[in-house]
């Protein structure tokens, strides 16, 4: 076979496995993106949590949390003899910030945990969130940390100078995230807690609700189908 034949051979097929790597690989200098509508599928995170996690986590804790702390119906207010009643005016929460305490770097979905948080807050209709800035400014102020606001002469200065700055408040709020994993070889299973603690500064009096979800993360398609036949590790 004559040399040049061989050389074009040789080229043809360089090209056509670089064709091919590029097909399945992809061009990795680009990248592809759309809009996400309500009611579209989403994304799922495929090797660590995202907001098919965090966002039902923080809606079943914030609304079970304060529903146990909305005023009772002995406690509308009634105006005029009776004719017209009034609710109690909104309490107001102090959120003071999420603490991680996960196997994972949660990057910007912390910020949108303390978001999500405050907006569930207003959302309930009886309470209302005092304004981030004003948190993070106060505790700058007096140099202390969200975990030291639990003892109670930090919490006193910290409240005083938030009702010197117009934002009383009758309730600390903190939020704790943490995680447990369980492997099985290459895969393995997180599941996720999500600790809301309320604080009534009037009395002290403490009250806990946690959300949990478990992710189960899987080395290739055919582990992730296998687990949910019966005999397999059944977690989504």
């Amino acid at each position: 076979m004559p040399l040049q034949t061989k050389l074009t051979r040789s080229r043809f097929i360089t090209v056509s496995l670089s064709s091919l790597v590029a097909l399945f690989t992809g061009c990795k200098s680009n990248q592809y993106a759309r809009v996400i509508r309500p009611g579209d599928k989403e994304m799922i995170g495929s090797h660590q949590a995202g907001q098919e996690t965090f966002r039902p986590l923080t809606e079943e804790a914030v609304a079970k949390l304060l529903a146990r702390h909305c005023p009772a119906p002995s406690q509308i207010q009634t105006v005029s003899a009776g004719i017209e009643q009034l609710p109690p005016p909104k309490a107001t929460v102090c959120f003071v910030g999420v603490e991680n305490k996960t196997s994972e770097e949660i990057g910007d979905f912390k910020e949108l945990l303390f978001e999500s948080i405050e907006a569930k807050i207003s959302e309930s209709g009886q309470f209302t969130p005092i304004s981030r800035r004003y948190v993070e400014a106060g505790l700058q102020q007096l140099r202390i940390r969200p975990d030291q606001l639990f003892i109670p002469g930090a919490q006193a200065q910290f409240a005083g100078l938030m009702q010197s700055q117009g934002q009383p408040f009758e309730y600390l709020m903190f939020a704790k995230l943490t995680s447990g994993t369980t492997r099985q070889n290459k895969d393995y299973q997180r599941d996720y807690l999500l600790t809301l603690e309320l604080v009534d500064i009037r009395n002290g009096a403490q009250d806990k609700q946690s959300a949990e979800i478990s992710k189960g993360y899987h080395h290739s398609w055919t582990s992730r189908a296998m687990s949910n036949l019966p005999f397999g590790t059944k977690y989504q």
